[in-house]
């Protein structure tokens, strides 16, 4: 069943001059292909106002803050606005209680308020409403006059300090308000169909028209890994809490021949030492979403190097069908096994140091064009375009229940 001629709002998990790509955005780039949607800017608070003011990002929001501004802006896709939100205030530092969801109400009343009165001015009187990830403010689909269907999108786990202050009793508040509930990890699907019934399973996926532009023989290496001794085994992603960094000093101790690169933001204060000023290991800094064909081109193997707990269980990455859709050999950790059901043998999953030692090893010895147009198969039957036809159907399945009931 196919979703047409629909207007989608889209609360966004992040804000959509992001240098890297989310699902939040893919999700409302592919929707605006058949139906007209509003993108909801990640709001700016009033500490950020006064902490980024001279920053270019924050000074083309700055005329859509005051009350009464238009709040639109167009974007190089024909059926794609973004709504830009009014200052809201910072909350997050109260403790849990009484005082902050007060508060938070007042900031769902501003988010709201903006969403409503652009739909009334452009005579829009129903639409679906997509919470994507953005669970801090649970509230403002019950303040949406014309929502007929309101959906939660469920991407990730809540694991900083930031989110886990609020995010897992407004999470919860958020599932309560939705009709639907659209996770994008089996283990996150099996933990939100406890708390609501309709609860669906559509992972992440890869869009084969950026990642494919590796495969280009034109297309220059990025000088960012450019000057790397080869072999290089490559990470694209951020540098955080989730990489194994113990896995990795052991693997590249094995292999002290190869390079072992990392590219994306680093949060140092998770990053051993030890691991840092080994001579075989190199950081680059983060790269834009479309800089990222060039920079995995320049490796050998690209590797998912996530640790396996709780957390990495719930995560359905992005990146894996990104590699994938590139050519290149992948190695992993084998942190989430959910994952074998649509890499089948594409994908090298490793327990420990030696197995994951061993696949570099096979990668760089064994690889051959047969391997490289599964790979590039496996990118093709999970991209974006199939991820939301399927979001898109669930969409159209239920609207008009929650039409009539409305």
């Amino acid at each position: 069943m196919e979703l047409k001629d629909k207007v989608i709002v889209i609360l966004g998990a992040t804000r959509f001059d992001w240098k890297f790509e989310s699902t939040s955005y893919h999700t409302a780039k592919f929707l605006a292909e058949n139906n007209d949607v509003y993108y909801v800017d990640f709001p700016y608070t009033l500490k950020d106002y006064f902490k980024r003011n001279q920053q270019s990002d924050i000074a083309l929001r700055i005329p859509h803050f005051k009350k009464g501004a238009k709040g639109i802006l167009d974007t190089g896709f024909p059926g794609l606005k973004i709504l830009i939100l009014p200052l809201l205030l910072s909350l997050n530092f109260l403790p849990e209680g009484r005082i902050y969801r007060w508060l938070l109400r007042w900031n769902e009343r501003m988010i709201s308020a903006r969403i409503n009165r652009i739909m009334a001015e452009r005579g829009v009187d129903e639409f679906v409403f997509i919470n994507s990830f953005n669970f801090h403010y649970p509230g403002v689909s019950k303040m949406l006059s014309g929502a007929i269907l309101k959906i939660y999108h469920c991407v990730d786990p809540i694991i900083t300090g930031y989110d886990e202050r609020h995010g897992f009793v407004s999470e919860d508040l958020l599932i309560k308000n939705s009709d639907l509930v659209i996770c994008t990890s089996k283990a996150l699907y099996r933990d939100k169909i406890k708390k609501k019934k309709q609860t669906f399973f559509i992972p992440n996926a890869a869009d084969l028209t950026v990642s494919s532009r590796a495969l280009d023989p034109n297309l220059l290496i990025h000088t960012s890994v450019s000057d790397i001794p080869k072999p290089v085994i490559g990470y694209l992603g951020a540098i955080e809490r989730r990489i194994d960094f113990d896995l990795l000093i052991k693997v590249a101790k094995m292999n002290p021949d190869k390079s072992f690169v990392l590219v994306g933001p680093t949060a140092r204060e998770f990053v051993p030492q030890e691991f840092e000023e080994m001579h075989n290991v190199y950081f680059r800094e983060s790269v834009r979403y479309d800089e990222m064909p060039a920079v995995v081109k320049g490796f050998d193997i690209a590797m998912v190097p996530f640790k396996k707990d709780e957390v990495s269980a719930t995560i359905f990455p992005l990146k894996l069908f990104e590699y994938l859709g590139t050519g290149k050999p992948v190695v992993s950790t084998d942190f989430n096994m959910d994952l074998l059901e649509f890499t089948f043998d594409s994908v090298r999953y490793c327990h420990n140091a030696d197995e994951f030692s061993s696949a570099i090893s096979f990668y760089l010895e064994n690889d051959n064009e047969e391997a490289k147009a599964f790979r590039l198969s496996i990118a093709a039957d999970n991209t974006w375009a199939r991820r939301m036809s399927e979001l898109g159907s669930l969409i159209a399945e239920f609207y008009p229940e929650k039409k009539g009931k409305n």
